[in-house]
This record gives C-alpha cells, sequence and structure tokens, in this order.
C-alpha cells in the first residue's frame, strides 16, 4: 500500500476465498493438499477475519481507495421441486455464495447449517463477528456456470463435515464448454439480482466471466472461436436484464484476456480471447477479442 496506494485506487483483497479454501483444506486440490474439513471450517472463519482486518488497515493508508473483493458465486437451483431439495438448494447458496460476502456485509455468518454454526470447529471468539465486518466499496463476482443441488440421506448441510449435498457442477440444458462447463446464462442474471435484492443493492462489479474453448489458428491464422462469441453474447445480454431488473453492475471483466496458466488444469484449458501459442509466446487476437472490442466501443451488442 505504501509503494502503489497513491497511485492505484481501485484494490480487491481477495480473490474467490471460498475456491482457495475449499479446493486447499477440504477437497485436497490445490495447496495445501488437505482433506480436512474442521481444519477447512478453520480456514474460513481465518479468512474472514483476515477480510475484515485488511479492509480496515488499507482504509486507514489510503481513505480514498475503492475496495473490494471479488467472491466466485454459481446460481443455485433444485434437481427437483420436492421440499428437501428446495431447502438444500438454499443451504447451498447461503454456503456457496454468502459463507464470505455476509461476513464483510453484515458480520454474521449465513444460515447455512440447520443445527447453528459449529463455533467452537471454527474457533469463534468474541468480538469476531465485528472484526470480520469490512464495508466494501462494491462487490466483485465472478461466475461462469450454475449448479443443480439435490438433498443427500442425512444431510445434515454443507457443513456438516460430511459430504457435500450438491449435486454436478451445472445441468445438461444448455451446451458444454471445452471444460465441461454448462453455459447458462441466466445464472449470472440470477446471481446479479439476488444478490442485489438481498444486499441492498451494492455496486457489483463482475470480475470474472468467461469460457473455454481450444479453437487455435486457422491456416490463414485467424481464430475463429464462434462458441466464446455466443457465450459472451449471451452471459452480456443477461447482464443487462439484470440492470433493467434492479442491479447496481459498474462494470464486466472477461476471463481472460490470455490464454494462460490455469491452476491446476496448467495450459490445458484457453480461456483467453487472445491465442498464445505457449511454445514461442506468439499472440493471435481471437475473433473473439475483436467482437468483444467492439462491444467495448459501442457499449452495446450487435444488433
Amino acid at each position: 500500500m505504501g509503494a502503489l496506494g497513491d497511485r492505484c485506487k481501485s484494490w480487491m483483497i481477495f480473490n474467490e476465498p471460498n475456491i482457495f479454501t475449499t479446493m486447499g483444506y477440504l477437497l485436497g486440490i490445490h495447496a495445501p493438499g488437505r482433506r480436512e474439513p474442521e481444519a477447512f471450517l478453520r480456514a474460513t472463519h481465518t479468512v474472514n477475519l483476515a477480510h475484515g482486518d485488511a479492509f480496515r488497515a488499507m482504509r486507514a493508508a489510503h481513505a480514498d481507495l475503492v475496495i473490494g473483493t471479488a467472491f466466485n458465486m454459481t446460481a443455485c437451483e433444485p434437481r427437483t421441486d420436492s421440499q428437501d431439495d428446495i431447502a438444500a438448494t438454499e443451504r447451498w447458496h447461503r454456503f456457496i455464495n454468502e459463507w464470505f460476502l455476509q461476513p464483510a456485509l453484515r458480520g454474521t455468518y449465513p444460515e447455512a447449517h440447520p443445527r447453528g454454526l459449529p463455533h467452537d470447529v471454527m474457533g469463534v471468539r468474541d468480538g469476531d463477528f465485528e472484526r470480520m465486518r469490512a464495508p466494501l466499496d462494491f462487490v466483485g463476482i465472478n461466475l461462469y456456470t450454475r449448479t443443480i443441488v439435490a438433498a443427500t440421506p442425512g444431510d445434515g448441510g454443507p457443513l456438516s463435515l460430511g459430504a457435500l449435498p450438491v449435486g454436478g457442477l451445472g445441468g445438461d440444458a444448455g451446451p458444454k464448454t471445452d471444460f465441461g462447463w454448462e453455459v447458462w446464462p441466466n445464472a449470472l442474471h440470477d446471481i446479479l439480482v439476488r444478490v442485489s435484492e438481498d444486499y441492498d443493492r451494492p455496486p457489483i462489479e463482475i470480475t470474472e466471466n468467461g469460457c473455454s474453448y481450444g479453437d487455435g489458428p486457422g491456416p490463414d491464422g485467424v481464430v475463429r472461436d464462434t462458441r466464446r462469441i455466443a457465450f459472451y453474447a449471451g452471459y452480456i445480454e443477461a447482464v443487462h436484464r439484470a440492470i433493467e431488473a434492479g442491479a447496481d453492475v459498474r462494470g464486466y471483466h472477461a476471463w481472460s484476456l490470455l490464454d494462460n496458466f490455469e491452476w491446476g488444469e496448467g495450459y490445458e484449458q484457453r480461456f483467453g480471447i487472445v491465442w498464445v501459442d505457449f511454445a514461442t509466446g506468439k499472440r493471435i487476437l481471437k475473433e473473439s477479442g475483436r467482437w468483444y472490442g467492439n462491444v467495448a466501443r459501442s457499449n452495446a451488442l450487435p444488433g
């Protein structure tokens, strides 16, 4: 902050706190590679405390900063219309979408566990709830698809320290990206409207939205990634509908500018609107990049 605070005015404290805690401490996919539910819950509480501490420290260093965090989110839908699936879906929404957002904006945890918050397991101490508070200047949302939720036998909720009561990521009604994620633009509309209604219409930045397709250059050197264009057209139109419904969306950021290194997937998944030859570093603007540039310049979708 001392080096950049007077030059860079917009900051995000964390990127996807739910991902690095879940993948690192519950599923063991990312560092530190642990599969320990109790450690996972303690990690989430530690992150929420750090979030509040960081916000106050940054605000104290430079009062004019614009501070937010990028939360990964997904629109949750019940697999069936049974009351059990509907209840599990609401618990999953609170856990996957609000477990870090609500502590920041309200200083409380969402009611995601039917038996109450496991204070002892999480290591909650007196004063922690107030310490978690971080009145963010904007809410960043990273979203790619929806999640279909189904209750499981003996379901105790997502914080039961047992199996997570959730179905596969996404459904089968929409086309799939090369990553296997369902293309479902209404997911972005739904989460923008839900957050706006539940949190008194905060300023929102869509900090990540995009898709993985492996289209490369043709014989003429042109990357005709038409599926990516269709993806962006659908999701940006969904943002427009959410704004019309009252969401205060301030910006939309495509993920990503370049084909890049994607966590555990390495270089296998290509999200960029610019194609990168990983062997040589050569870059080619994809047709989706040209399309996206035209949308940005005109502030409107074609047609």
